[in-house]
């Protein structure tokens, strides 16, 4: 097998097409985050992005995203921002990850949702949950279930949803729309959730910005982004972006006004967008590793995604152990506890109070 190292702006139409057949050849790689233009689009911003092309003899078998940082420290693209993670290869292929992160130049690679079946993947990796909604029934038969797995939740969500429009006004759900006015108050309340709970902001960073902005005016058969709003007599309540393959829309950024906190406006949003996501062909919707009670009360599958690290003797991957694994492990002990998970956002929401009351005095 040889590996060769280009930026991802370089690839050629005949290798994106080919990435792309790859991807659709099986579904384990059916995620907007896995397809071409999100790799390119994120090279387009970030310097360090590279992509590792895979041949057998005279055919392209894989293709490896990844950023390469100082002292050969790899991440995925857009590392901290995506939910699946890894290669997009040929069927059966054989890989010596060790050779693999050798000819990218790299002495580590973090990963953190490496989707599975990866030949990445090893025994000591940790393996974690990511919820899903699994509409490959049809949308009729995802709210049969719901109604019996989370009655309580729907019934309460079906309540608010009246008594919303009977305090306020008639409600209108807008799908797929690219109005960069909608989604800069889509953001706006993505950075208030993020100061509010004592999370960093990561639209505090222009290029993720950019990004977002330049994947909203994307739109092919095979991608997309995604930008959806619930509307209550005119005033916009709630909604999300996200990226799109033909069948899976991954989720990323939803939110809401909180000043309809009461109606519980993310639920009614997600039921909504479920539902017109179904009419547009979407099959499933990956909300994304993370225990969050919205996602475990909106749930009707679940995907598996793996955490670790692959690395090989050098001076950055020490250097990363010590600064990346023990802090890993313990945030994997603070997770995988429910009540240090609890004291835990208590605590974040704590200090973005703090920070937000210091910001505005």
């Amino acid at each position: 097998m040889r590996v060769s190292i280009v930026q991802p702006r370089d690839l050629a139409e005949p290798d994106v097409g080919r990435w792309r057949e790859l991807q659709e050849a099986d579904p384990a790689f059916d995620s907007p985050f896995l397809s071409p233009e999100f790799t390119i689009a994120v090279g387009d911003l970030q310097e360090q992005v590279r992509v590792a092309v895979l041949h057998d003899g005279p055919d392209i078998v894989g293709f490896f995203p990844f950023e390469r940082h100082a002292m050969g420290i790899g991440k995925p693209v857009a590392a901290g921002l995506t939910d699946a993670q890894g290669l997009v290869y040929a069927k059966d292929l054989e890989l010596d990850p060790q050779r693999l992160i050798r000819a990218c130049g790299l002495g580590v690679f973090e990963f953190d949702h490496l989707v599975a079946g990866q030949p990445l993947l090893g025994a000591r990796h940790s393996r974690h949950p990511s919820p899903i909604i699994d509409l490959r029934d049809g949308h009729d038969s995802y709210i049969e279930t719901i109604k019996q797995t989370s009655g309580k939740t729907y019934r309460s969500t079906a309540y608010k949803t009246r008594k919303l429009q009977r305090d306020v006004g008639p409600l209108q759900h807008d799908y797929a729309i690219t109005d960069t006015e909608a989604l800069r108050t889509l953001l706006g309340w993505k950075t208030d959730q993020y100061r509010r709970t004592g999370r960093s902001d990561r639209f505090a960073h222009p290029w993720i910005v950019e990004l977002v902005e330049r994947l909203l005016a994307t739109d092919t058969e095979s991608f997309g982004g995604v930008l959806d709003m619930l509307y209550v007599d005119g005033r916009p309540v709630a909604g999300h972006f996200g990226l799109r393959t033909a069948t899976t829309l991954a989720g990323w950024f939803p939110a809401y006004d909180t000043a309809f906190a009461k109606y519980s406006p993310g639920l009614i949003h997600h039921l909504a967008m479920a539902e017109k996501a179904a009419k547009a062909g979407i099959e499933v919707i990956d909300m994304g590793r993370g225990e969050k009670e919205y996602k475990e009360k909106l749930k009707n599958g679940e995907y598996e995604v793996a955490e670790g690290r692959i690395a090989r003797p050098s001076a950055g991957a020490g250097l990363h152990w010590m600064l990346r694994v023990p802090v890993r492990k313990a945030r994997g002990t603070v997770l995988a506890n429910p009540l240090l998970r609890t004291t835990a956002d208590r605590a974040l929401k704590t200090f973005g109070r703090l920070r937000t009351s210091l910001q505005s005095s």
